[in-house]
Order: structure tokens, then sequence, then C-alpha cells
């Protein structure tokens, strides 16, 4: 990382502020990307689940397939989808709240027995797909977090840190060697002058 700075103590100071407090973010930094990798699998290992619940749900429905044929997708609709949020490491995420449906109404006498059931399996069924979602969805905003945090993690620690150190060094060297020339110089000097006032005498 190349770095701007000056040979002086003001950049000297700016600098070792800069690397106290990349150094002092490092450690939040890899407890969030710990964070934000926990909770992505958690909900990863939740939205498998949804899945693995929803494919058994439909292979035991589709065993009845043919009664399926008498149902009419327009008497069920979905009328709300209520979502809160939550906080995780900073990062805000959808959490299915509640599902609202319309149920048009049907004749109980003229419909198949099993409609009311069947609606109640369609209601399940949506309840699960749309946790999926949701829950797909916060993964994806957790994923996209934990890989902008590791960027950083590995911007600070790779890059910046070794950066800020270096041009530290650097001024420190070059100080020092600037106090030394110019110790030296004035020992020259003091020299010169003694061996002038050794002389005069």
């Amino acid at each position: 990382m190349s770095l701007k700075f000056q040979y002086n103590k003001t950049s000297l100071h700016d600098l070792n502020r800069q690397l106290k407090i990349r150094i002092g973010a490092l450690p939040t930094l890899k407890n969030k990307e710990a964070a934000l990798r926990l909770e992505v699998k958690k909900i990863k290992a939740a939205a498998d689940r949804c899945t693995e619940q929803l494919n058994t749900r439909m292979a035991t429905y589709q065993q009845v397939g043919k009664l399926w044929l008498e149902y009419d997708p327009s008497l069920l609709q979905i009328s709300d989808v209520q979502l809160t949020s939550r906080k995780i490491a900073g990062v805000q995420i959808p959490e299915l709240q509640e599902i609202q449906f319309d149920v048009r109404e049907f004749s109980r006498f003229s419909s198949p027995y099993w409609l009311a059931d069947g609606l109640a399996v369609m209601k399940e069924l949506a309840g699960i797909s749309l946790e999926r979602q949701v829950l797909l969805r916060a993964m994806h905003l957790l994923e996209h977090a934990r890989k902008k945090t590791t960027q950083k993690v590995n911007l600070y620690e790779k890059v910046q840190i070794p950066g800020y150190e270096e041009a530290v060094l650097k001024i420190k060297r070059f100080l020092e060697d600037e106090e030394n020339l110019s110790k030296s110089a004035q020992k020259i000097v003091k020299n010169r002058q003694q061996r002038e006032a050794d002389n005069t005498n």
C-alpha cells in the first residue's frame, strides 16, 4: 500500500493515530465477521429445513393428485404478508410475522368433500414457501454483509496496517538519521570552535 506522507513529526503522529484506529477496529470486525458467518449458517439450515418440509408435503399430497384436478386455485389468495425486521451484527433482516389469506365463498354441498382440508393444505404450503423465501432473503443480506466485512478485515490486516507500520518505521528512521546528523554536525562545529579557541590561546 503506497501511503502519501511527509517525513516530519506531524505526519508521524497522524499515521500513528490512523494505525491505532485500525488495530483497535480489527478485533471488532473479526467478531462481526464470525457472528455473521454463524447466523448465515443458522438461517441456511432453517431454509433447508423449509425446503425439505415443502418437498415432503408436496410428495405426500401428490399421491392424491387426481383430487387436485377438482381444486379451484381462485378460492384462496394471499391478501397480506406482514414482516418485521431485526438486527444481527448491525444488519437488518426480515422475519415473517403473519400471512393473511382471502378465502372466496364456496358451497359446501356442491364442492368436493375434501375442499376445506385442501384449503388448509394450501395455506400450510404457502406458509412454508413464504417462510423459506424470507429466510433466503435474510441469508442473502447477511452473506453480503459478511463478504464486505471479510473484505474490510483483509484490507486492514493485509494492506493498511502493514502499510501504516512501514510508513511509521520509515519516518522514525528518517527522523533518527536527521537527529544523528544534527548531533554529528553540532559535534563537528563544537570541535572546530574548540580548536579555534585553542589556537587563539
